[in-house]
């Protein structure tokens, strides 16, 4: 199964993908996987709440199954957030 990181998830593992063997059977369990690995993965997925996560690039949940999955990409939101402070607007 290759695995896609993105934005900050990818700079807290310091790659942008991997494919690994797993038998995982949900995303929840995938992650579990990972986190067992290494401290970095532990940092990424940290707080999954604040994650976004695609299955063979379909937008999905975190209890999803992974039977037949062949891409699994996780990445923050697109937007929300704190963006800093914008431009200064005088009127």
């Amino acid at each position: 199964m290759n695995i896609m990181y993105f934005a900050w998830v990818r700079e807290r593992i310091g790659i942008p993908q991997e494919t690994v063997e797993t038998d995982a059977a949900t995303v929840n369990d995938l992650i579990a996987e990972l986190i067992a690995r290494e401290d970095r993965y532990a940092a990424a997925f940290a707080d999954i709440s604040a994650l976004r996560v695609a299955l063979d690039q379909e937008l999905s949940d975190f209890d999803a199954p992974l039977a037949n999955v062949r891409e699994v990409a996780f990445f923050p939101p697109m937007t929300g957030g704190d963006a800093g402070p914008g431009p200064v607007r005088t009127i």
